[in-house]
């Protein structure tokens, strides 16, 4: 929190250094964000440089208090419910595409059988209804809290927590169905 305000103060001040640092920091994860959400690496990068453009963009006018990896997840999830508005999304990428495969890498077996599963799970979030998703996404993935994410998408915590209950029982449901062909 503190490295973060004192990037946001040397980027204000101009330095293209504190900028790069700031992208090198969030990039990864803030592309895993819009790759969850999106279910397509193509417009989850045009996403997150979108949102480091504007970020660029408005050194004057970012205040240096909050967090600056609240911040730029809010940007990321707000602009990828503006693309899903508009209908600019495309025939979808699998996460695994890009996610690193956890696990023991030096054993092939384990790598593919994760491979697998990173897949499947991925396929299955596709298939969620927007708001259910972005809230499974933020919760598991961006350790949002319910209240934050109640705030995010301007809705009660008791809907947020109802998305996240049915969105899970619906994954739950879509990779049992998976299994059982």
């Amino acid at each position: 929190m503190v490295e973060d305000r004192l990037l946001i103060l040397r980027f204000k001040r101009g330095s293209s250094d504190a900028l790069c640092h700031i992208y090198e920091k969030y990039r990864v994860y803030l592309l895993k964000l819009a790759t969850a959400l999106l279910h397509d690496t193509n417009i989850a990068e045009d996403v997150v440089h979108d949102v480091f453009l504007r970020f660029a963009q408005s050194g004057d006018t970012i205040k240096a208090n909050g967090s600056l990896k609240g911040y730029l997840r809010t940007c990321v999830v707000n602009n990828v419910r503006n693309r899903s508005r508009s209908k600019q999304l495309r025939p979808s990428v699998r996460l695994d595409e890009i996610a690193p495969v956890a696990g023991d890498s030096n054993r092939p077996d384990r790598w593919i059988t994760c491979k697998e599963e990173s897949g499947r799970i991925s396929h299955a979030l596709a298939q969620l209804p927007l708001e259910q998703r972005e809230v499974v996404v933020l919760h598991l993935i961006a350790d949002m809290k319910f209240r934050q994410i109640a705030r995010l998408q301007e809705a009660s915590i008791k809907t947020v927590q109802s998305r996240y209950r049915y969105g899970l029982d619906k994954l739950r449901s879509l990779l049992n169905t998976e299994v059982e062909k």
